[in-house]
This record gives structure tokens, C-alpha cells and sequence, in this order.
């Protein structure tokens, strides 16, 4: 077994293959279950997710996520709110792909560490304002570790906002968002 960044190759090369071969082995559905608890404390739970031409039965336990805001915004920090969670699932999503695409590229990392701030206005979420409601600008900082050169780092960076399915979703509308309720 090979291995590059923690990612191993024989697999990743596996999974190329087999998406090539059937191409509805790339259709995924992730789904979340959330509710309520008080104030803006709410709580998701990730279990369960359609892939691979299968329902995925691994997880044995759900992943729980609490949400909730700070102070200054009536919360009682139980747990980050939800933009900070998009923050962090940006910086997840194109780190995994930096280090997924490098790995195949035969490029070995040692380590890789960002920093996102993102700047939102309050006035779209009051209602105040006719601004919008999300973020309206992130910065992001990389340091890439390891035997690489200036290009290579531009290239690894490239890459990550390039393939990186959270980045695609923030940097352009989600073709169908629909809500309904019981």
C-alpha cells in the first residue's frame, strides 16, 4: 500500500477508476436532521448519507453538531454559529482537496495550515438594510509545508478552490435550494 499525504493511493486511483467504469458510483446525498433547543441553540445530527450506488451503514454513532450564537447576539455559545460552521466547512473542504489532489499528483506535503476571516453586515439579517444576508467577503491565508516550490504552492492552491465542492457552492448560487413544511 501506498500512501502520500495520509491518502492512500491505491484507493484514490480505485475510486477514479470505478466512477470512470459506472458514473453513478459519483452520485451522493448527504442529509442532516435538525431541531431546536432554545433561543438560537439548535442542534444537527449526521448520520446517515446515499453513496457509492448504496445506502452508507459505517457510522456507528451520528456526528453531533451543536449551534448557537455568542452573547452579543442573544446566544449562549453552545457551540458556533452557523457561519462560523461554513467557515469551517470552506477551510475543510479545500484543505481535503489540496491534499487529496496532491497526493495524486505525487506531491508530498508536511503540513498545511489557513486562516479565513469573513466580514458579514448585520443589517441584511436585521432587516435594515438592503445588503446581503451572507458573507460579503473571505480572506484566506495558506501556508503550505514541505518540499515545494512557489509554483507548486500557487498550483495546490489553484487546485483546492478549483474542486472543491464547498468553495463551488459559496462562489456561485446552488442551482435548486427548496424549502417546505409540515
Amino acid at each position: 500500500m501506498k500512501t502520500i499525504n495520509g491518502v492512500d493511493i491505491n484507493r484514490l486511483v480505485g475510486t477514479i477508476e470505478a466512477v470512470q467504469e459506472e458514473p453513478k458510483v459519483a452520485d451522493f446525498t448527504f442529509r442532516t436532521k435538525n431541531k431546536w433547543i432554545n433561543g438560537g441553540h439548535n442542534r444537527s445530527e449526521i448520520k446517515g448519507f446515499y453513496g457509492a450506488c448504496q445506502e452508507d451503514t459505517s457510522r456507528e454513532e451520528a456526528f453531533i453538531l451543536d449551534n448557537d450564537e455568542p452573547n452579543v447576539l442573544l446566544g449562549e455559545d453552545n457551540g458556533a454559529n452557523p457561519v462560523e460552521y461554513i467557515l469551517h466547512a470552506l477551510a475543510g473542504c479545500v484543505t481535503t482537496t489540496m491534499v487529496y489532489h496532491a497526493a495524486a499528483r505525487g506531491i508530498h506535503l508536511e503540513g498545511v495550515e489557513s486562516c479565513y476571516e469573513a466580514y458579514l453586515d448585520l443589517h441584511g439579517f436585521l432587516g435594515l438594510k438592503d445588503v446581503p444576508r451572507g458573507y460579503q467577503k473571505i480572506k484566506v491565508q495558506f501556508q503550505l509545508k514541505g518540499d515545494l516550490t512557489q509554483d507548486q504552492k500557487e498550483e495546490l492552491l489553484k487546485i483546492g478552490r478549483q474542486f472543491s465542492p464547498v468553495h463551488d457552492m459559496m462562489s456561485r448560487a446552488v442551482p435548486e435550494l427548496t424549502f417546505s413544511v409540515s
